[in-house]
């Protein structure tokens, strides 16, 4: 039996003024999370794989970059694994980008999609694979994929415009073709979530080259109604094809931060709804994603009440807005401070929002004016669950049994248990939550017990953050891959 070793790590703590710290406290489930792009090197990789040595660098620079995230508090990487018309797993539809390699359709000599997977899990996080779904890059990036693009593979579903190249939304083959990428992701790899991002038309598509198609199939509609209802109907099919496959495994989009305008504020004619024909609100009516994350990359009355309509609109589902941190290290005169991300961290949660997003996981990595160290130290410094999919499943696994503590070696703890009984037949299998506690009951409603989670063993070696305040108690839940938690099963340690 392989052993799951967790290490918690001390922090620095950043000296803040009193406006930066999270008043709002965070309970024991948010969504915490951080695009990590892979288009064009953005976060990762920085070196080509072109040798085992070097496979080794990319691989620990991903590595590394998880240790960040996870450090910095993160429980959720949405992991680009489709750019513009090429892919980062091994694929039957598209090629291995030339990001990994330096050559289009290249193998790196490993599977990243594989490796993250397994990185995340074993950190406790989930991995959410990020798809780009409408675009296939400029005339420039088609012409260096060549015969591996899908301008090539399959011209009658695509179309140029402004010196770019589309999937063309209205062509029913579209919907098709996006499903195979989604499906052998799903088929093939342990994800948690399905992230569908620029699933939209492009902007200012008023002269998008759709006439002859809308002439044709418009059924009386007009062309604004008909775009957005050719966008739904991919969403529906991709949101379908997964829940087939998998219903334990998280949909979700990242629509334009403003859905439309609000009775207070416009959009200034940059939203969802009504400039690239997103219909958000009705997907989430229709129940067709778990999660949305809307780009809410801005700042001021352009953020709060976008942010706050969003919510508004949820219906029941999880809605996690997207906070430009990259603008953190902005160009003078639209550079953000500190405090402009904890201003929104503060109104997501004091609004009721299921939790934050983080574009892009460099400015995380990098500890970008000490953005990282605050999160840990000040916004999130206790672990966090990701919520529950109760709408798709609500019915608790059966707890594990058997409990036994001992210690192995100063400062350190040994957890052993049975596993949940029926977690070989449970959809999607069963992780572990660990709990630790000075009294009893062990609270397991208190997220500062948290000390493990995600845990795919059911072995568990454990170092208090203080060695000297050791925890006596401890208790280990069962939880199922739509976030239902079983009761807990308790062990204490004697002689302390």
């Amino acid at each position: 039996m392989k052993h799951f070793l967790c290490l918690l790590s001390a922090f620095l703590l950043l000296p803040f003024a009193g406006g930066n710290v999270c008043a709002q406290r965070a309970g024991k489930y948010e969504v915490r999370a951080a695009w990590v792009a892979t288009a064009y090197g953005l976060d990762w990789p920085r070196t080509k794989a072109v040798s085992p040595s070097s496979v080794h660098r990319q691989q620990e620079e991903l590595a590394g970059l998880l240790d960040g995230l996870r450090d910095a508090g993160i429980n959720t990487v949405l992991f680009q694994v489709r750019a513009r018309g090429e892919v980062f797993y091994r694929s039957e539809v598209e090629a291995f980008s030339s990001v990994l390699t330096g050559r289009v359709g290249q193998d790196p000599g490993y599977d990243p999609l594989a490796f993250v997977i397994e990185q995340c899990h074993r950190r406790g996080m989930e991995c959410h694979a990020w798809l780009v779904t409408i675009p296939l890059g400029h005339a420039a990036h088609v012409r260096r994929q060549g015969r591996f693009s899908p301008v090539h593979r399959c011209p009658k579903l695509c179309v140029a415009f402004r010196r770019e190249y589309f999937l063309d939304p209205s062509q029913p083959g579209t919907a098709d073709y996006l499903a195979r990428l989604v499906r052998e992701v799903v088929e093939r790899y342990d994800v948690d979530g399905i992230h569908l991002d620029y699933l939209r038309y492009p902007e200012k598509a008023d002269r998008f080259p759709d006439g002859k198609r809308y002439r044709q199939s418009g059924r009386g509609m007009a062309l604004d109604e008909w775009r957005r209802d050719n966008i739904t109907g991919i969403v529906r099919r991709l949101y379908r094809e997964v829940k087939a496959l998998k219903p334990w495994v998280k949909v979700s989009s990242s629509p334009i931060g403003k859905l439309c305008d609000t009775a207070r504020y416009p959009s200034l004619g940059w939203n969802a709804y009504e400039a690239v024909y997103q219909d958000v609100e009705r997907w989430l009516r229709e129940g067709l994603q778990d999660q949305i994350y809307p780009m809410a990359y801005f700042r001021g009355d352009a953020f709060y009440p976008f942010v706050l309509d969003w919510s508004e609109r949820a219906n029941g589902r999880q809605v996690v807005p997207g906070l430009g941190v990259y603008f953190l290290g902005g160009d003078r005169g639209r550079e953000w401070q500190l405090d402009d991300v904890a201003r929104q961290v503060r109104f997501v949660r004091r609004n009721g929002l299921s939790g934050q997003a983080y574009y892009r996981a460099q400015f995380l990595g990098e500890d970008v004016k000490g953005v990282a160290r605050w999160l840990r130290s000040a916004c999130y410094p206790a672990p966090a669950l990701v919520p529950r999919m109760a709408w798709q499943d609500s019915i608790a696994p059966a707890p594990a049994s058997g409990l036994r503590v001992s210690r192995p070696r100063e400062g350190y703890y040994r957890l052993e248990w049975q596993a949940s009984v029926g977690a070989e037949t449970e959809p999607g299998g069963v992780s572990y939550v660990v709990y630790a506690s000075d009294t009893l009951p062990v609270d397991t409603a208190e997220p500062a017990n948290i000390v493990a989670q995600g845990v795919r063993d059911t072995t568990l070696l454990y170092a208090p953050l203080l060695p000297w305040q050791p925890r006596r108690h401890f208790a280990v839940v069962a939880q199922d891959r739509c976030g239902n938690e079983s009761l807990p099963c308790v062990a204490s340690v004697r002689g302390l």
